[in-house]
């Protein structure tokens, strides 16, 4: 049963292409365990940082005796510790994500994205939680960087019935109680949302330090609209129909998505949040490689 599970959400292919990746915090991370990231604490292991004025109770074996020689003073070694971080994938599994056939529904292509993403993480010994979510939270599994994380997560992800509408900012808020340190929010979502409610859940994860980043999930179809001749369009969820020359309705359609993803694109600029577009019908392997590639670029500048 898991090992079946697993290869639905875990391709080997993939997960070879992207198997030399690392995904590193933007930021300073806070961690319970000694890991491969920086920290914002100081302490006295691994790598200098910079010195401090010696006072009664340090211990003596951190004094910098060459600074003592050309200062007439005691000044202690301070280093930078490094430790885990925790990244909370959040998944929309509601109705609208049900679009799609096959690997190129929205839902099973964010699930396996996530999936993937959740695994090269916990390889790396960081924390994955995974949290599912539409009108309400349907289900949270607590951060682990053990293997069997990754099946709790598959089994979960193979449960679920989208049916449901979407109330994104109400259940981003919840999750936010959810999160005690700077960590990394990963939310996987077609934002088929009002921006201006959920702009406030978003600022109060930034609020907290947490990085975000949005994975904008849409059906080729969503984004180009490559219908033809007379088409019937069904909500999912809402229940309505419509009939309608596609011809007749493009034009208006591709600039209404335009007007979105600009307006998106300043509320993620204005929150300084990453939005990563995903188009369903583009190879997976390709899509990570171009944002891990991208992400490390970005952090290379990080001194380390």
């Amino acid at each position: 049963m898991a090992q079946s599970v697993l290869s639905k959400y875990l391709d080997p292919e993939i997960l070879s292409r992207v198997a030399n990746q690392t995904l590193e915090p933007r930021g300073l991370v806070m961690g319970g365990l000694a890991g491969a990231h920086k920290s914002p604490l100081s302490g006295f292991a691994v790598e200098f940082a910079g010195h401090r004025e010696y006072v009664w109770g340090d211990d003596p074996r951190h004094i910098d005796w060459r600074l003592y020689y050309t200062r007439d003073k005691y000044f202690i070694k301070q280093y930078e510790m490094e430790t885990n971080f925790v990244c909370h994938l959040i998944l929309d599994v509601s109705a609208s994500m049900r679009y799609g056939e096959g690997v190129q529904q929205k839902l099973q292509y964010a699930a396996q994205l996530a999936s993937t993403l959740g695994y090269s993480i916990i390889r790396q010994n960081d924390k994955v939680s995974l949290a599912t979510l539409d009108d309400t939270v349907r289900g949270f599994i607590p951060p682990s960087n053990s293997m069997a994380q990754v099946i709790r997560m598959t089994e979960h992800l193979d449960e679920i019935e989208p049916v449901e509408k979407t109330q994104l900012a109400q259940c981003l808020t919840e999750q936010v109680g959810r999160m005690n340190r700077r960590e990394i929010v990963m939310i996987f979502s077609d934002f088929f949302t009002d921006l201006d409610g959920l702009e406030p859940a978003l600022q109060q994860m930034r609020f907290n330090q947490h990085e975000v980043v949005l994975f904008h999930v849409l059906h080729h179809n969503e984004s180009e609209f490559d219908f033809e001749g007379m088409v019937r369009f069904e909500g999912l969820e809402v229940d309505d129909q419509m009939l309608t020359q596609t011809e007749d309705i493009k034009t208006g359609y591709l600039r209404a998505v335009a007007e979105f993803n600009d307006q998106f694109d300043d509320l993620c600029q204005r929150n300084r949040i990453e939005r990563v577009p995903v188009d369903t019908s583009r190879n997976m392997a390709e899509i990570l490689l171009d944002y891990l590639n991208q992400r490390q670029l970005m952090t290379s500048g990080r001194g380390r």
